[in-house]
C-alpha cells in the first residue's frame, strides 16, 4: 500500500496472524512479537495497534482515538501509521469483522 493508496476505511484492520501484539511490563511497553524477534512500539503506536483486532473498521479506531485523545487533528497521522504497519506486514485487512 503506498502513499497515494486510499486507507481502506471501512475495512477491519487486525494484527498479522505472525506477530503476537501485548504488553511487556519489563519494557513498559507494548510490543510485537514475531519468531526472529520483537519490536517495541511507542505509545502511539501501541494506542493505535490494540485497537486493530479485526472487529474495529479503520474509521471506528480513529474515531476512538479522537475521542481518547480528545483531538479531530490525528486522522492523518494514524492513517500513515497504519499504511506503514500494513507495508511492514503487521497489520492485515479484512472486509468483514474477524469472529
Amino acid at each position: 500500500m503506498d502513499d497515494s493508496t486510499p486507507l481502506p476505511r471501512a475495512s477491519y484492520p487486525r494484527i498479522a496472524r505472525l506477530y503476537r501484539f501485548q504488553w511487556e511490563a519489563a519494557q513498559n511497553a507494548y510490543v510485537l512479537l514475531f519468531p526472529e524477534g520483537m519490536v517495541q512500539l511507542n505509545a502511539a503506536a501501541g494506542e493505535i495497534l490494540r485497537r486493530c483486532d479485526g472487529k474495529q473498521s479503520a474509521d471506528a479506531i480513529i474515531a476512538d482515538l479522537r475521542a481518547a485523545f480528545q483531538s479531530d487533528a490525528i486522522d492523518a497521522d494514524v492513517e500513515a501509521f497504519l499504511r506503514s504497519a500494513t507495508n511492514d506486514g503487521w497489520v492485515e485487512w479484512r472486509e468483514t469483522v474477524t469472529p
